[in-house]
């Protein structure tokens, strides 16, 4: 049960808002597919295998991220006991279980159409490089964007085998959403991230923080309106997009980015920001 136990800690599965913010743009992205392709069997099916695969990348990146940083989280308190810089489970053992967990994924990802294969393994690019980002970059929330919504574009070919303006224009909507919910995340770790050298947008607009994260957020509610401007109305899909945004913005309005519990109790309100949109989307 110990190693059970370091197993769940290693790969967050105790913290589940990490693998449902991977999840959710997936779910969105099926729910508008289905909106043309209308297969119901499909879509429930899909959306299984989009959760399991959500739950096995997320929890491969994170180990992956932890092996990256080990040296760094011995460095802030607030990552400092996690298994790998806490001693509690080596590199090696930790990199079989990353091993092992993507190939479990691509065992899923097999399972769909050959473009949305290609995206998938075009994907892990992009999930093992963003552990570097904040070395380098004071955007590593924004390559998160372009990597944690890259299943939205995923799942819309998987329904309808194309890749589509429409889905893109989500894709960048959910993109700038990640921005600004990661930055809200990252101020948690300012103090420790900037005596250590590393970069976010929580640090670089920490003089103007909640503009920077509302103006992200403005921008993901434009293009969701933009994007579906002649479904607007009277009805239940408005008023779910409607609250969606609502979450949003009260969000912006409740954080405080000198708390630490308030920023992880905010930035895990996003989980009902997702569950909002699919609804508002399955309502089409």
């Amino acid at each position: 049960m110990y190693h059970v136990k370091i197993f769940i800690d290693l790969a967050r599965l105790n913290k589940p808002i990490g693998f449902m913010l991977l999840f959710w743009p997936c779910s969105w992205g099926l729910s508008y597919g289905y909106k043309i392709n209308n297969d119901y069997s499909l879509f429930i099916h899909y959306l299984f295998l989009f959760f399991l695969g959500s739950v096995l990348m997320r929890s491969a990146g994170c180990i992956f991220n932890d092996i990256v940083d080990r040296n760094i989280d011995k460095k802030v308190k607030r990552t400092r006991e996690r298994p790998i810089p806490s001693g509690k489970i080596t590199v090696n053992k930790s990199l079989f279980y990353v091993s092992a967990l993507c190939v479990l994924a691509f065992f899923i990802l097999i399972q769909f159409n050959f473009l949305t294969i290609a995206l998938g393994l075009g994907s892990m690019i992009l999930a093992f490089s963003y552990p570097f980002m904040k070395r380098f970059t004071y955007w590593p929330q924004l390559f998160l964007g372009l990597t944690f919504n890259w299943g939205l574009v995923m799942a819309w070919t998987a329904m309808n085998n194309n890749v589509s303006q429409e889905i893109i224009l989500l894709y960048i909507s959910a993109i700038f959403w990640t921005l600004g919910y990661d930055t809200i995340y990252g101020a948690q770790d300012m103090v420790d991230d900037e005596i250590i050298g590393l970069k976010s947008t929580a640090i670089k607009f920490k003089k103007n923080m909640k503009l920077f994260v509302f103006t992200s957020y403005l921008i993901t509610s434009l293009i969701l309106f933009y994007l579906f401007h002649k479904e607007l109305g009277v009805n239940l899909f408005t008023i779910f997009l409607i609250f969606f945004i609502i979450s949003l913005f009260f969000q912006v309005y409740k954080f405080n980015q000198k708390e630490t519990k308030s920023c992880l109790k905010y930035f895990r309100m996003n989980n009902l920001s997702g569950l909002l949109l699919f609804t508002s989307l399955n309502t089409l």
